[in-house]
């Protein structure tokens, strides 16, 4: 499912530079996020997926260019108005992040409980309603240590969504996962998408589950935007790095080793120096 063009986008960077301090991460990146899509924002380990998911929720600025999330420049909002804009927005982390000392229900109901003045009749229907999403309604009971790392994923994820959010942001959501969970869960940020009409980015380096369920793919690599475009574009590129990243192969231009930097040599002259 995917929204028609002149539909107001969810998420923009437009010439944007990320990075911490004076080094920069990503530049030049481009991208562009529609509700009603599934967008998946793929390269290889080190290479700042997970930057651009801090970016696009204002957890770092960019060094250039401009971020907008609902029509908003990140870098111009205040703290309440960037409190704001993330209450309209759902973050899957990528180990759940679900509190120990809470059940299954407690977990999914935190972001009702501090955001919204429900009643526990309310809260309790929304609750079920989003863990039957997740195939977990009769969970809700169980303590977190009593449930299976998938299953743990699927409340956090259930989390994620409680609110309604108009963009879910998944970091690594498939990571750690068993053929069939990662398959369901696959499915689920697919149907999920469809269900509430929101955005949804993924932020993965798994090709076959991200190609099976997602309408765009972003490509970063070596400080940049590599490549995008839909799933087929994509699995018809000749660009050397798309096809090495694709196609899992050894050799090719995505080197093994993280690059040397400035930052890296200093450190290292000073250790010398010792």
């Amino acid at each position: 499912m995917s929204t028609a063009p002149d539909t107001p986008p969810v998420l923009t960077f437009s010439n944007v530079a990320l990075g911490y301090g004076d080094f920069t991460v990503l530049s030049q990146i481009n991208l562009t996020v529609q509700r009603g899509q599934v967008v998946g924002m793929m390269g290889g380990s080190g290479s700042g997926k997970t930057t651009l998911l801090r970016g696009a929720t204002g957890q770092i600025l960019a060094q250039q260019g401009t971020i907008t999330a609902f029509g908003q420049n990140l870098a111009e909002v205040t703290t309440e108005g960037l409190r704001a804009l993330r209450q309209r927005m759902g973050v899957l982390f990528q180990q759940g992040a679900l509190f120990t000392d809470l059940n299954v229900f407690e977990n999914v109901a935190f972001p009702l409980r501090e955001h919204t003045r429900d009643t526990e009749n309310i809260v309790t229907e929304k609750v079920l309603d989003k863990l039957d999403a997740v195939g977990l309604r009769a969970a809700a009971h169980l303590n977190i240590s009593e449930i299976s790392g998938g299953m743990a994923r699927r409340v956090a994820l259930a989390r994620a969504i409680v609110l309604e959010p108009e963009l879910i942001l998944y970091d690594e959501p498939f990571a750690g996962l068993d053929p069939i969970s990662l398959g369901i869960t696959a499915q689920l940020i697919r149907s999920l998408t469809d269900r509430l009409n929101c955005a949804s980015v993924m932020i993965t380096h798994d090709v076959p589950e991200t190609f099976e369920i997602a309408d765009h793919v972003y490509v970063v690599g070596q400080g940049k935007l590599m490549a995008s475009g839909s799933p087929s574009e994509l699995a018809n590129s000749t660009d050397p790095y798309v096809h090495q990243f694709l196609n899992g192969e050894p050799d090719g231009p995505i080197a093994f080793h993280y690059p040397v930097t400035p930052a890296f040599s200093t450190w290292l002259d000073q250790r010398k120096a010792k």
